[in-house]
């Protein structure tokens, strides 16, 4: 019912959000670029996941929080870091990422599970080719 940053949430469940939230901070501080865009696309398919969630039993404010949040992290997260001068491919991801915070935009004006879903399918395509590419890039890190 009460969320873990209230003062009604129970001390364990503070410490877990806490101890969770330092962990994240830890992996952002000591992680090569890879791994930022890694973290930055778990965590808006964790958000569109408990969109749909909440779409689905009707929760409004985790609807509203977890699409705001994967717009963010879409918007000024992914789509911000692009070097636009480096290609056609940062440019078509660009546009990919407009797209999808356009349609995460209506899922949350209208409760559109189905939205998020599509959403859901655009991504995952670019989350399995930037996984792929993990070990030749941890190879370069290496070598650097």
């Amino acid at each position: 019912m009460y969320g873990n940053s209230s003062p009604f949430a129970s001390h364990g469940q503070r410490a877990s959000s806490m101890y969770n939230r330092v962990g994240v901070e830890t992996d952002v501080m000591t992680a090569s670029p890879h791994r930022l865009v890694t973290l930055l696309l778990d965590g808006a398919f964790d958000s569109m996941t408990q969109a749909i969630g909440a779409i689905r039993t009707g929760n409004v404010d985790a609807k509203n929080r977890s699409l705001s949040r994967a717009v963010r992290i879409l918007d000024e997260g992914l789509k911000a870091a692009l070097n636009l001068e480096s290609g056609e491919l940062a440019m078509d991801l660009r546009d990919l990422y407009a797209y999808i915070c356009m349609r995460l935009t209506h899922a949350n004006l209208r409760s559109d599970d189905v939205a998020v879903e599509e959403c859901v399918k655009l991504l995952q395509p670019i989350r399995e080719a930037w996984a792929s590419i993990a070990p030749a890039a941890a190879e370069q890190r290496v070598a650097a």
